[in-house]
């Protein structure tokens, strides 16, 4: 687990200062692989690889004031129901391992993930949370620990309490079925909204009975996936992606997807990721295969054209000189507004789009929120 922050608070004084607590959690961009799979005793149960990324997430900042009753909670933005429930269930936790009476106390959440779009918002929210509240005790909470109460607090959880080693998590079990390896394969992943960004409310939709034969093909896939981290085979991954992201249109009915499909086609990229709870979307590129700056470029295009959102370019390895896929090939942020004039930074992801600029992150974290903004590029 990575330890949340600390930081001093400036003009708190010392009292103060030993019970505050500061706690962050990245989002992730959908996912890889959704389904109905076995776990070790056979058993059928929900899980999902999901496609991680880092950038926007979420802070929060957890000030306990002992001796006063656990309800006595203040939440500020004073919406973010999911979140108080994972302070509450983190103080009872925490106070219970150092053997204090639970407290009542104050907690500040902030972020710059869009929201309804499938992007872990309400985990991040959940996760930072409980991370700041288990600062603010000194307690080290494992992963495992923190998924449990995420779970607790919210029904589902997406694996955001890990690293970003690809694992096959039962959501709503708070549990790793499988670690499918050390990395995901090399990839470039060219980000878009569908729908404009509305958000997917996932309880509207109609819920699906998984038979014999969805399992086997879900756990063909895998298998397949398996395969692929372990090779840094891109194209099987990507593969298995779509594959995943055509069942699951069986439900969500995403208008565009064909023309997505068929963009990452025209194009040469390996396949297709969607979320299967929210609009977020990505092309997936093999950064070893020649012309990769003209095919981002051209996806761009492709997306714009038809009226689809590009948001941000971004990989799954860090991008210096040194490390990228291929050093006469460096990876750039694409602007869809000037394709001609990339530039060349060495973090692991690119803002290209205002759909993940500061600012579209609405108050309040839980289902219904209002839909992120996604401006005309």
């Amino acid at each position: 687990m990575i330890p949340a922050a600390r930081r001093a608070v400036p003009g708190a004084d010392r009292r103060g200062a030993a019970h505050r607590g500061a706690g962050h959690a990245s989002c992730h961009h959908g996912e890889i692989l959704q389904g109905v799979f076995l776990d070790a005793a056979g058993r059928r149960c929900a899980g999902l690889v999901t496609l991680p990324m880092t950038g926007p997430g979420s802070r929060a900042e957890f000030t306990r004031r002992p001796g006063t009753p656990p309800e006595q909670l203040i939440v500020r933005p004073g919406d973010r129901t999911k979140a108080a429930r994972a302070a509450v269930l983190a103080v009872e936790e925490c106070a219970r391992r150092r053997r204090e009476a639970p407290c009542g106390g104050e907690l500040r959440i902030s972020g710059d993930i869009p929201v309804g779009l499938g992007m872990g918002s309400s985990t991040s929210d959940v996760i930072a949370v409980v991370r700041a509240v288990a600062d603010s005790y000194g307690v080290l909470l494992s992963p495992d620990a923190v998924a449990r109460l995420a779970v607790r607090a919210e029904l589902a959880c997406d694996p955001l309490m890990l690293d970003a080693r690809p694992v096959l998590f039962a959501q709503r079990e708070g549990r790793v079925l499988e670690v499918l390896g050390r990395r995901l394969p090399p990839l470039v992943v060219v980000g878009c909204a569908l729908g404009g960004g509305a958000p997917v409310d996932t309880l509207a939709l109609p819920a699906r009975v998984h038979d014999d034969t969805d399992v086997r093909a879900f756990e063909r896939l895998r298998t397949l996936l398996r395969r692929a981290v372990a090779t840094g085979d891109a194209a099987l991954l990507g593969e298995v992606a779509t594959a995943s992201a055509r069942r699951g249109q069986q439900v969500l009915r995403h208008p565009e997807f064909d023309t997505l499909a068929d963009i990452a086609r025209r194009l040469g990229a390996v396949g297709v990721q969607i979320a299967h709870s929210g609009a977020v979307a990505g092309l997936l590129l093999d950064p070893a295969a020649p012309g990769l700056r003209r095919r981002v470029r051209s996806c761009v295009r492709a997306l714009e054209s038809n009226g689809i959102a590009a948001t941000r370019t971004f990989t799954t390895f860090p991008t210096s000189p040194t490390s990228a896929a291929s050093p006469s090939t460096p990876i750039s942020p694409i602007s869809p507004t000037s394709p001609s004039s990339p530039t060349f930074p060495t973090t692991k992801e690119f803002p290209s789009g205002p759909a993940h600029r500061g600012g579209h992150r609405p108050t309040g974290p839980d289902t219904p929120r209002r839909p992120a903004h996604l401006p005309a590029l």
